[in-house]
């Protein structure tokens, strides 16, 4: 008998000498974190909107404070003024973002002119929102998808006026310090819990024109999109950070 076949004979008696405790690991212990709903804030968020006020957040690409308003309800509101983006003050890396959304019930309005928003993370990658309720728009343009670059597995929109939450999971890309990319950026995303992106590649930055690109950067803010022309109105934002 060959010596490969005598180890192969012995390695079934060498596995049943060993007891349940030879793999058990009890350490590191998780560090416990508590939710009272699957949408509250875990107690290890970040609250980036609570409904009571925008120290958070300013004016995008600024120093200045953000334009948008919170209503009497406490929502966070972007009017459809194009071009009026706010950002987080604090940059964020790899994350796991919480975001509730609702469209306008105005819908006169049709295509990508009907309550227009977006999710950038790093101020670079965005989850577009958008009424997309028996709204036909291009596919890689209505909610859900990762601008321009990926279409959601489905179309999970709720009807005009309805609540909506993401949940996003975001891995930030890396860059060498010659500014090369040397680990791809993914989603992976829920809406209204189900799931529309599984792990996707970020291609580069979600441009409306041209190809995705890919420049050197760390950390950088989230970012809410005001688009022409009806509003959206946002509540319960929270994020997690992510080793």
């Amino acid at each position: 008998m060959r010596l490969k076949d005598l180890i192969f004979l012995f390695i079934p008696l060498l596995v049943t000498c060993q007891e349940a405790k030879d793999t058990e690991i009890w350490g590191p212990i998780p560090e416990e974190v508590y939710t009272i709903s699957d949408s509250a804030p875990p107690t290890d968020a970040i609250i980036l909107f609570d409904g009571s006020d925008l120290s958070k957040w300013e004016g995008s690409w600024s120093d200045k404070e953000s334009e948008w308003d919170i209503n009497d309800d406490g929502f966070l509101v972007n009017d459809g003024t194009d071009g009026r983006l706010i950002q987080t003050k604090e940059n964020f890396g790899s994350v796991q973002l919480h975001v509730e959304w609702k469209t306008s019930e105005y819908t006169s309005f049709t295509n990508q002119k009907r309550s227009n928003s977006g999710v950038f993370l790093q101020g670079r990658y965005e989850i577009q929102i958008l009424d997309s309720y028996k709204s036909p728009t291009y596919v890689n343009g209505q909610a859900g998808s990762v601008y321009k670059q990926y279409i959601p597995l489905v179309n999970a929109s709720r009807k005009p006026g309805e609540w909506q939450s993401y949940d996003i999971i975001f891995d930030a890309p890396k860059f060498d310090s010659d500014g090369n990319k040397i680990k791809s950026g993914y989603f992976t995303v829920f809406h209204n819990g189900i799931l529309i992106h599984n792990h996707v590649e970020i291609l580069g930055t979600t441009e409306n024109i041209g190809p995705p690109k890919n420049i050197a950067h760390g950390n950088g803010p989230i970012a809410l999109q005001s688009h022409c022309c009806s509003q959206v109105s946002f509540r319960n934002i929270w994020v997690r950070e992510l080793n």
